[in-house]
């Protein structure tokens, strides 16, 4: 375990904000733990991990147990190990977030291409008064239920992270031991409202080795 290294801020007033990076699974569609593959120089899960610590006091990153020592050397982070769900991985890294957090955001390693500017909107709305805050894109593709029918694709987003949360609501929201892909769902459960802003398209999930050329390419396209 290191020891995080405070993000920098003129305003020493700011409440303060953590965020848990989820990198907790075996990857069994890419074929390996994927959290640790290269991806244009760095890991994926270093690339998750930049633009949390421009926008954190301290990032928690939830690794599978027993590859504690891979994320070890990734400076400003605490190093903890995860359970055998994602929610039972997010309640590890919220056990290891300082009760004096104010911010909460969680973050899934497989999303290495988050802005920080994005990072930035979620903190903000935080601050402004939302309880749980999720970035979401408008969804393209006809979408049909099995049973028969399709979908108003304009009352539906697909859903993204980093999605933050004041603390209270999101450790209210784990106190209930269910699981969730989606940790807005658990603090919705409670009674709290949740704010959708706007997610960015290029925010992919990293699930096969094609998405990984995919991801490769938008990085190779920013640098020209």
């Amino acid at each position: 375990m290191t020891v995080p290294v405070p993000s920098e801020s003129t305003n020493d007033s700011r409440p303060e904000v953590w965020t848990i990076i989820v990198a907790g699974g075996g990857g069994s569609r890419f074929g390996g733990p994927k959290q640790f593959v290269d991806l244009v120089g760095l890991s994926i899960l270093e690339r998750s991990v930049e633009p949390a610590l421009s926008v954190s006091d301290g990032v928690v990153v939830v690794v599978p147990a027993g590859l504690e020592g891979e994320a070890a050397a990734i400076e400003g982070t605490v190093v903890v190990a995860g359970g055998e769900s994602r929610s039972a991985s997010v309640r590890a890294g919220l056990a290891a977030v300082p009760a004096s957090s104010a911010v909460i955001l969680i973050h899934d390693a497989a999303r290495p291409l988050a802005s920080t500017e994005l990072f930035r909107r979620i903190v903000d709305a935080v601050l402004s008064g939302s309880a749980a805050v999720v970035p979401g894109v408008a969804v393209t593709d006809t979408i049909r239920r099995r049973t028969g029918g399709t979908v108003d694709r304009d009352a539906i987003v697909a859903v993204q992270t980093p999605q933050g949360f004041s603390a209270d609501a999101i450790r209210n929201g784990h106190a209930s031991g269910e699981q969730a892909t989606d940790d807005a769902t658990l603090v919705e459960q409670t009674g709290m409202a949740v704010t959708v802003i706007e997610g960015e398209p290029q925010n992919i999930k990293i699930t096969t080795p094609q998405d990984l050329s995919i991801a490769s390419g938008w990085i190779e396209g920013m640098r020209e």
